[in-house]
């Protein structure tokens, strides 16, 4: 059965990795939504909406660590899909300890990014 909330929102400052998420997500039948930062996604209201958020961990303003901190104070159950291009260890576990349920590397593939979407808002 699918859920019944398939809206998606990235938050990613470069305009093609958002375009090609969004592109990705609505191919599959998800609503996109897409931010340039994590401030903009934060003060749009959406995060009361969305099935599932895809960030990058580096953002202008506040980071994806720091986004990921103030969605899940505010709705913790929120799913948190990191997608970087810095690899990074340390970010990495300090994501997933903090609750993101997925971490993957830029250049990512969009099958396994919607796996992790399908899995996450089937609640599977």
């Amino acid at each position: 059965m699918p859920p019944a909330n398939r809206v998606v929102a990235t938050v990613d400052d470069d305009r093609r990795v958002r375009e090609s998420i969004q592109s990705i997500l609505e191919s599959a039948g998800y609503d996109a939504v897409a931010f340039d930062s994590g401030e903009a996604f934060l003060e749009s209201g959406a995060l009361s909406r969305v099935a599932c958020v895809v960030a990058d961990v580096r953002l202008p303003g506040i980071d994806g660590l720091e986004l990921q901190r103030r969605a899940r104070r505010d709705r913790p159950s929120v799913p948190i899909i990191f997608i970087t291009a810095h690899d990074d260890d340390d970010v990495r576990r300090r994501a997933l300890k903090e609750g993101a349920l997925a971490f993957m590397v830029k250049p990512f593939d969009g099958g396994e990014l919607l796996e992790h979407i399908a899995r996450m808002t089937n609640g599977s």
